[in-house]
């Protein structure tokens, strides 16, 4: 994911538009970040793969006010949400881009994660930080996007966590 000195937005889709809004602006030349999970769906009685967003309904582009009109004009938006903090977005999708190229396995995770903040102290996901939880007696740290009220779940090791001050 690159940064640039524009500011980042999230865009609100319309139902099931993430993709084809994430193509759009790549035609507009807008720069954008849609984390894609493999999913497995049972349609007609058969399982089929297939890549969906990790946060339905999210997109994350980067450009001024003209880029954002731009990206208003595809219809396909409900909404755009100015980020006040740049410096957390950023660093928390860094780390959730930062999960996904390590071939993370990340589970969609609702924000309300009660647990610790900790840090990963070694590994290829090192200095990924989340909060930590117990689920089906694996440990998971949960990557957040605090201006979503989401995040997604990683299974990690946890003698590989360090707690965060």
């Amino acid at each position: 994911m690159k940064t640039r000195s524009d500011p980042w937005w999230i865009a609100h889709t319309k139902s099931r538009s993430e993709k084809v809004f994430a193509w759009d602006l790549r035609n507009r030349q807008i720069p954008y970040f849609l984390p894609m999970i493999l999913r497995v769906r049972i349609s007609g009685g058969r399982k089929r793969k297939v890549m969906a967003p990790l946060f339905p309904g999210y997109v994350f582009f980067c450009g001024d006010e003209e880029a954002r009109y731009k990206a208003m004009t595809t219809n396909r938006l409900c909404q755009t949400i100015e980020v006040a903090e740049q410096e957390i977005l950023l660093a928390e999708l860094t780390g959730i881009e930062k999960a996904l190229v390590g071939k993370a396995v990340l589970d969609p995770y609702p924000y309300a994660a009660v647990g610790k903040r900790c840090r990963i102290k070694s590994g290829p996901f090192r200095d990924l930080e989340g909060v930590v939880i117990q689920r089906s007696k694996a440990t998971k740290l949960v990557l957040q996007v605090s201006i979503l009220g989401q995040g997604a779940a990683m299974e990690i090791e946890p003698e590989l966590l360090e707690p965060v001050e």
